[in-house]
Formats: structure tokens, C-alpha cells, sequence
């Protein structure tokens, strides 16, 4: 699982990376918000741990942007703000939670548990299809009864994001954004391939297709 930590104080930045990492996350720092920006144009990101108020753009505003675009990485903001009109500020954002400093990091273990058992984030777990089908994220393939599949990446990823959206219709566009890097998208007779690779191997019926709108995975 892989977080981005923007966070402009530096020892307590340290602390966070190392107890992260402690926790066999992968972790990329940001001190400040254009710094943080430039990480989450290159990569992609399970969870954003956002510090509100930083340099040159504030955590509330780089949610903002990405919300904007339809980038629904889920987030939790670290601010020492604690006034309704900042807690409400930072829902209409797009936060899925905040911590307020100081804080212990139990605390934050238990609030990132949160959103890893709500968004199917868990490390290494197998995601269920159906009763019969899961999807092993940590060996990119199928397990379909006894069959274990092959999953090129992408089509791998494409599947979680499906399985964290169930039966919520989402279109080519919103996929490209959340799975692929800014400057690498594909096309769309690319993603459609994808997509009827996945359903050759887990079965049409779990998708619906929502002609000029996008498509559905029913569960």
C-alpha cells in the first residue's frame, strides 16, 4: 500500500515515515504542497495523509484540485485546525477523515485501518468477486476455484478499483485518472480491451454496461 505524507515539520515527518514504514507501507514525503503536487502528478497513491496548512498550497486545496478532476484516492487530512468551519471546509473537499494534532499513532494506525477496511485496501488480503472468484492484488491474478489467472497489471488495477466502487457507474475517463499517471493515459480502445479481458475471465454477468455513460460492476 502506498502513501503520500505531506507533512512541513520535519521531525515530526520523520516520525510518521518511520512508524509507516514500521507498518510495511510504502511511503513517499512531501514538506510541501507543490512538492506534493509534483508526487501525485508522476504516481499513484492508495492514501493521501494531507497536513492542512503547508507551503505554497495548502492540503485542502490539493484535494480540492483532485476532486475537481475525478481523482478519488481516499484522504486523510493532519491539521491542528479545529473549528466547525475547518472541519466542513475539509469535508466539502473531499476528505474521507482528519487527526488532529498532537496526536498519538495508534490513533493513526486505527483511523488508516478505517479506510483500508472501507476502500478494500488491505495489504496483501484477496478481494472476493463472488463466492467463487477472488482477486490476489499481491500476485496480479484470479483465483477462480482451483485456476489461478494471470493479470497483467493494469487490468489487475482496474479490477480493484471496480470492487472498491460496486455498483456505482463509472465511465473511461474517470478510470484513466484514477489508475494511471497524469502524463501516461491510454486510449480508449485500450481500457475497453481491458475491460473485455476482465469479463472473459470473471464472467459478463458481473458487468453492466451504461451505453454513453460507462459501466457498472454489480456485486
Amino acid at each position: 500500500m502506498k502513501i503520500l505524507l505531506l507533512e512541513d515539520d520535519v521531525i515530526l515527518s520523520e516520525i510518521l515515515e518511520e512508524f509507516l514504514i514500521s507498518k510495511q507501507y510504502k511511503v513517499s514525503i512531501a514538506f510541501d504542497g507543490d512538492e506534493a503536487e509534483e508526487h501525485l502528478y508522476s504516481d499513484k497513491f492508495d492514501l493521501l495523509l494531507l497536513d492542512v496548512n503547508v507551503p505554497y498550497v495548502s492540503g485542502f486545496n490539493i484535494l480540492k484540485k483532485l476532486r475537481e478532476i475525478g481523482d478519488n484516492t481516499p484522504a486523510i487530512f493532519i491539521t491542528s485546525l479545529n473549528t466547525i468551519i475547518d472541519l466542513e471546509e475539509g469535508y466539502e473537499s473531499g476528505c474521507d477523515d482528519f487527526i488532529k494534532k498532537p496526536f498519538d499513532l495508534k490513533e493513526l494506525e486505527m483511523r488508516i485501518n478505517y479506510i483500508k477496511k472501507i476502500y478494500n485496501l488491505e495489504n496483501g488480503s484477496l478481494l472476493t468477486i463472488n463466492e467463487n472468484v477472488k482477486l490476489d492484488m499481491s500476485n496480479l491474478s484470479i483465483i477462480k476455484q482451483d485456476e489461478v489467472i494471470a493479470l497483467p497489471k493494469k487490468e489487475a488495477q482496474i479490477m480493484k478499483y471496480f470492487l472498491q466502487n460496486k455498483n456505482k457507474i463509472i465511465d473511461i475517463d474517470e478510470l484513466i485518472i484514477n489508475i494511471w499517471e497524469y502524463d501516461n493515459g491510454p486510449s480508449i480502445a485500450t481500457i475497453r480491451t481491458y475491460l473485455k479481458n476482465i469479463r472473459k475471465i470473471i464472467g459478463a454477468e458481473h458487468f453492466s454496461t451504461i451505453k454513453g455513460i460507462g459501466y457498472r460492476f454489480n456485486q
